[in-house]
């Protein structure tokens, strides 16, 4: 029984991989990079938000937030301001460029998916992923480790 889940798992997991390359690889020409892609991706799910809670949310020390953000801005992606709540803290946004750049790198890739859906997989198997799509975000976002 173990090792039937363990075996279904490691499946899951190859089959993520391999995708996941794949759709790093029918990235746009000259798009930001996959960190920096991360980042505008996050601040367009949640909004603006502090520094600190971007680090958390992008699982990264400050430091190295510090320098990707310092690269976003002075590419126009992202803009920072201090927070009217508490002048020290700085939050972060996207710029209407930061939008266009994201769209432009998740609309190749999506385009790229249709076509590969529709020629590779059955109604069947579409309607499939489109159901395991709703619990493989529920795993991204799960949080606590059963594994520790």
């Amino acid at each position: 029984m173990r090792t039937d889940r363990r075996e279904k798992a490691l499946s899951i997991l190859k089959a993520v991989l391999a995708l996941g390359r794949r759709l790093r690889a029918e990235r746009p020409d000259g798009a930001v990079t996959l960190s920096a892609l991360s980042i505008l991706g996050t601040l367009n799910r949640l909004g603006p938000i502090p520094a600190t809670r971007l680090a958390v949310e992008e699982r990264l020390q400050p430091q190295s937030l510090t320098r990707l953000v310092g690269a976003l801005e002075r590419d126009g992606l992202i803009e920072r301001q201090r927070s009217v709540v508490d002048r020290r803290a700085l939050v972060i946004g996207l710029t209407e460029k930061g939008r266009s750049a994201l769209a432009e790198d998740l609309n190749a890739r999506q385009r790229w998916l249709q076509n590969a859906m529709a020629m590779a997989l059955t109604d069947e198997e579409r309607a499939g992923l489109t159901d395991a799509a709703q619990s493989m975000l529920k795993l991204a976002f799960h949080e606590k480790d059963s594994t520790k």
